[in-house]
């Protein structure tokens, strides 16, 4: 395992003509952003990405009750509440696993911190799909016989013995 770092740690960039660009995460170095601290109540932290050049910058604010500025322009209503977030993550898709097993085991373990550690993205949720979806390399089930109620004839696959285990 490796150390966790003191504070973040910038980007990498790697360019492929027209703009585009990413973040390098090898064996030896990944990008962390600094933990996250929720602000005092009127302010915002606001994280942003851009084709320009930033990731995941780190700005910050004070809610304001009116503002006249061209951009846009949000408005928040304390007293409506709507739906409690449980959290945030991503998908273990068999593309995605066999994507990561495919990485040194160092570069495996800088990618699982940037999305699940304090100095990562923190997810806290996966979604991990039963039996074949669209990232497969194959379709299949997990009990292909017609009218097996009792699930007699169930088993997982290699892909998810293997690869998502």
């Amino acid at each position: 395992t490796l150390p966790c770092p003191a504070g973040a740690r910038p980007c990498s960039p790697k360019y492929f003509g027209w703009d585009a660009m990413v973040c390098v995460c090898n064996a030896t170095y990944c990008d962390t952003l600094d933990p996250l601290v929720l602000p005092d109540p009127g302010f915002y932290v606001k994280y942003e990405s851009s084709k320009a050049g930033k990731r995941l910058e780190r700005s910050e604010g004070r809610f304001q009750r009116r503002l006249c500025a061209p951009d846009v322009v949000l408005t928040l209503d304390t007293t409506q509440r709507f739906q409690r977030v449980k959290g945030f993550g991503g998908s273990i898709t068999d593309a995605a696993a066999i994507n990561i097993l495919s990485l040194p085991e160092g570069a495996q373990d800088h990618l699982l911190r940037s999305y699940f550690s304090e100095e990562g993205l923190e997810y806290n949720l996966i979604r991990l799909p039963m039996a074949s979806c669209d990232f497969s390399l194959h379709a299949y089930t997990y009990d292909d016989v017609p009218y097996d109620y009792e699930l007699t004839h169930f088993s997982l696959r290699d892909e998810d013995t293997k690869l998502k285990a």
